[in-house]
């Protein structure tokens, strides 16, 4: 009896030469698996539906008075950067989900399938971005819940997320190269909290930076997350739009130019 996973050679070219339209319509088709692999197992969404609400409670209350006297005057400073931080912290479950994938033997059925190679790199970078919508959701409502009111209107509130998505999606493209060339998922995760959490902390995102030493102002200031954070705040807060908005998408289009290519050719030498 033959070995089921041996691709036969008129498959595996006929996979290598996928057209785009194929391509395309096999990812849209490996982001709904990624989707019914949520609906079948709900605990993957903890961190996307308890963490905006951990987090909105526990540093209004804890920072709300120190820093702007009350919580509600600093409900328009917090908001936003915890918006910024929870999205941005769930694109790290990209590459997580990728590595403990890859470890299960997942990626080598699918290399027996007459699909294009990238289609479950693609679904799973795809499917996630629903992840990043639920945080985001979640966090301004959270913040509505305990009387945040974004003087910008509705219009830039919904900007705000899709900028916090897009920007997002595209870091979760350094998490998804990690996913690839670690050897497992509890280091992805590793260094993923490594890279994340002093540039997210080491921001604007809870404290202003005119309150840090004068020797961390500088990179702060020049830390990609504040911009991104500055960016939501003026979009909610006051509705304009500066160009930190335009340093924000610039950041995510470098972010994807660099890493998408090397996480493509890495993921096609493992799988």
């Amino acid at each position: 009896m033959s070995n089921p996973t041996i691709v036969p050679a008129s498959e595996r070219r006929l996979r290598r030469k996928a057209s785009f339209s194929q391509s395309v319509k096999n990812s849209f088709t490996m982001a709904f698996r990624g989707l019914l692999k949520i609906r079948r197992t709900p605990e993957q969404l903890f961190d996307v539906t308890l963490q905006p609400i951990i987090f909105t409670l526990m540093f209004t209350y804890i920072f709300g008075g120190a820093i702007s006297g009350n919580v509600q005057n600093y409900l328009p400073v917090i908001i936003p950067g915890i918006l910024v931080q929870t999205v941005i912290g769930t694109s790290i479950v990209t590459g997580v989900q990728l590595r403990e994938d890859m470890d299960k033997g997942i990626f080598d059925r699918f290399k027996s399938m007459p699909i294009a190679r990238i289609a479950p790199l693609a679904g799973a970078l795809m499917a996630d971005t629903i992840r990043y919508t639920i945080a985001t959701v979640l966090t301004l409502t959270m913040g509505y819940i305990m009387g945040y009111r974004p003087e910008g209107g509705l219009g830039c509130v919904i900007l705000a997320g899709l900028l916090v998505i897009v920007c997002s999606w595209a870091v979760s493209w350094i998490f998804a190269f990690f996913g690839v060339i670690a050897r497992t998922a509890s280091s992805v995760q590793g260094i993923s909290m490594l890279v994340l959490f002093p540039l997210t902390f080491l921001s604007n995102a809870f404290v202003p930076a005119n309150t840090m030493p004068g020797w961390l102002q500088w990179f702060v200031n020049i830390n990609p997350i504040t911009h991104l954070v500055t960016a939501v705040r003026d979009l909610v807060n006051d509705g304009t739009m500066g160009w930190d908005i335009v340093i924000s998408l610039i950041g995510g289009l470098v972010i994807v130019a660099v890493f998408a290519p090397l996480t493509v050719k890495y993921y096609m030498k493992r799988t």
